[in-house]
């Protein structure tokens, strides 16, 4: 819901809010924040808050020692597991120069001007989440070990699968901070779960993203436990994967799906690196259930895209990304290549074709391709090629 400043300051004096969390992200998508007492929101919302840029991965680059975070004011949302009395909201920020710019390697700020990019071709993208987490016990510290809260398979229940009780609160947790849940379920590794949720526009999918994975580690700290979304958790047990829908239409409404998959498959090697940015996600390229070619199918078979239609509406499910990947930048290079394969003309490759490019087979292969990309050169700032190349 969209906002004025006079009413946000209205609800946070009506409500009893008392700390207001100014969010925002690294280069790798790690939500950070500043929290700021009522009587600074006014400052925040008219002229930003000022944070130490040189000790923020991505920023470092940055010729100004300090930035500024100006909140998104559709983005306000109360954090549930705060006391009702003395209120915490957090607002979602975007990072500015002191000279009122917004600072390039923000990448909320480079998907931003991505979904702009289509918007000016009449293009609108919309994206869902499938995300897939461990959760494991906690030692007599509370530090986390590697004991995986249940020994259950895929798609069991209770007694069996003891997350149950865990996802219906990160369910509920996630309607009450405007996220919309579809399903849940137990995955295929000891103590690994699912939970997907709804389509949004671009920006909103990501913030949703962001927001998912906090609850996730909230609520499972405060069940004792420890969630962890790394590619590879369990060497010897299924990986981590972040699948994402994604669905597309032209300026008449007619569905431009197949073009822009043909895009994505054409970039695919080139953006591998911001998909999958740790030396684990290529472990899990390995494993039987992860993806290791760029290859397509309409009936599930293909680990990497799998294209349905439900109702004449197509989507596209991507399967090679992992959640140690940012959402905001992930999208914006989804959507640029989308848009080239529009605009090319794109067709699909023929079905599991021999010929389908393998996917990068290391950090470094995928580095490589990245660093050699004048896709990537054009549409990601410097500074934050030279932090994912590190």
């Amino acid at each position: 819901m969209e906002y004025s400043p006079e009413e946000i300051m209205q609800y946070v004096e009506e409500e009893d809010v008392k700390f207001i969390r100014l969010a925002f992200r690294d280069a790798f998508g790690i939500q950070k924040n500043i929290s700021v007492m009522p009587g600074e929101l006014q400052k925040a919302l008219f002229d930003g808050i000022p944070i130490n840029a040189r000790d923020i991965a991505g920023f470092e680059g940055s010729v100004y020692t300090n930035l500024f975070l100006k909140p998104d004011l559709e983005t306000l949302a109360v954090l549930p597991w705060r006391s009702e009395s003395g209120k915490v909201v957090r607002l979602f920020c975007d990072v500015f120069t002191p000279k009122n710019q917004p600072f390039e390697a923000d990448t909320r700020i480079i998907l931003k001007k991505a979904v702009k990019a289509a918007e000016q071709k009449g293009i609108i993208f919309r994206f869902g989440s499938e995300a897939e987490f461990y959760l494991f016990l906690k030692d007599e510290e509370g530090r986390p070990t590697r004991i995986p809260y249940d020994q259950a398979g895929y798609m069991d229940i209770a007694p069996l699968d003891r997350g149950e009780n865990v996802r219906r609160e990160i369910c509920l947790t996630m309607e009450e901070m405007g996220l919309r849940p579809v399903r849940s379920h137990h995955e295929r590794g000891p103590g690994q779960n699912e939970i997907d949720f709804h389509h949004g526009k671009p920006v909103k999918a990501a913030d949703q993203m962001t927001t998912f994975k906090m609850i996730v580690s909230t609520v499972a700290d405060r069940s004792g436990l420890y969630a962890d979304f790394s590619p590879m958790p369990l060497r010897d047990q299924a990986g981590n994967g972040y699948h994402i829908d994604i669905c597309a239409t032209d300026s008449q409404g007619k569905d431009i799906c197949n073009e822009v998959s043909a895009g994505i498959m054409d970039k695919i090697r080139d953006i591998t690196l911001f998909l999958n940015p740790s030396e684990d996600s290529y472990t899990r390229f390995g494993m039987a259930t992860a993806p290791d070619r760029a290859d397509w199918s309409s009936d599930g078979n293909s680990e990497l895209f799998y294209i349905s239609r439900y109702k004449d509406i197509f989507r596209t499910e991507l399967r090679s990304p992992d959640a140690s990947s940012n959402p905001y930048l992930v999208y914006a290079l989804l959507i640029y290549a989308g848009l080239e394969g529009v605009e090319r003309s794109l067709p699909l490759p023929k079905e599991m074709d021999e010929s389908s490019a393998f996917l990068p087979r290391s950090f470094k292969e995928a580095r490589k391709a990245a660093l050699a990309s004048e896709f990537i050169k054009e549409h990601v700032p410097e500074e934050i090629i030279n932090r994912y190349c590190k």
